[in-house]
């Protein structure tokens, strides 16, 4: 939850339609009474990934409970890019910029993969999407990413949409780097140490891979996620 022009911009998953009243949930409550300090009336921006962004009101607030009165559209709801980020979960603090960054440069949805060099083994998914939908409320983006449920690269690979190019970040590989898409793409970025030999030479074998560079040095993989992604998302 976050506020930009002290105006408090906030996600909701109901529909969003003049005239409607919405009820916060308790942490939107708390942050817009507690930290932010609101009162009733006060003005808010809403939007639910589907309908745009909207004027409300602060209809009423009391410890954790408030509801929002919804008032008119600000913007239309606009396409988006349709760029997936896979990558190999990494230590926590890592992971969360990993999935902040993805969110505000405009990734359509986060594939966690486990791979050979994964050092992670769980993941807090609702802390993942907490920290997407604060990421999407601070940069002014209408939409959330999809937060997949973690898998193994190679069931990822096995059931992948052919038509759908996925840029793998190779070290040191003979390889081009990656120019902006405006079509339904993906960019895989690999664990500290990288891909195996057997993980590399499976991913050379499949039609829809598309090695690339991202400079002649060894990036840490959350820099090689968001240079990948930046590159990636520039105009095509």
């Amino acid at each position: 939850m976050t506020h930009s022009n002290t105006t408090p911009r906030l996600f909701v998953p109901e529909p969003l339609a003049e005239g409607m009243e919405i009820a916060a949930t308790p942490a939107q409550a708390h942050y817009l009474g507690t930290v932010m300090r609101q009162a009733a009336g006060a003005p808010l921006r809403l939007f639910n990934g589907q309908d745009g962004e909207w004027a409300a009101r602060l209809a009423a607030i009391r410890k954790d409970r408030a509801t929002f009165a919804v008032e008119r559209q600000t913007r239309p709801q606009a396409p988006e890019p349709d760029l997936w980020l896979v990558f190999a979960p990494l230590k926590r603090d890592a992971t969360d910029l990993v999935v902040e960054k993805a969110t505000e440069l405009g990734a359509s949805a986060i594939l966690p993969v486990f791979t050979e060099r994964t050092n992670t083994a769980r993941l807090n998914l609702d802390r993942l999407r907490a920290i997407a939908t604060e990421a999407a409320e601070q940069c002014e983006r209408l939409t959330l990413p999809r937060m997949a449920d973690p898998q193994r690269l190679t069931d990822l690979l096995a059931a992948w949409p052919p038509d759908r190019p996925l840029h793998a970040a190779l070290e040191r590989a003979e390889a081009p780097p990656p120019r902006g898409t405006d079509s339904p793409a993906a960019l895989l970025i690999g664990p500290e140490g990288g891909f195996t030999p057997t993980e590399a030479t499976m991913l050379g074998r499949l039609p829809f891979v598309r090695p690339i560079s991202l400079g002649p040095r060894i990036l840490r993989a959350e820099t090689a996620a968001i240079a990948g992604l930046a590159l990636l998302l520039a105009p095509a």
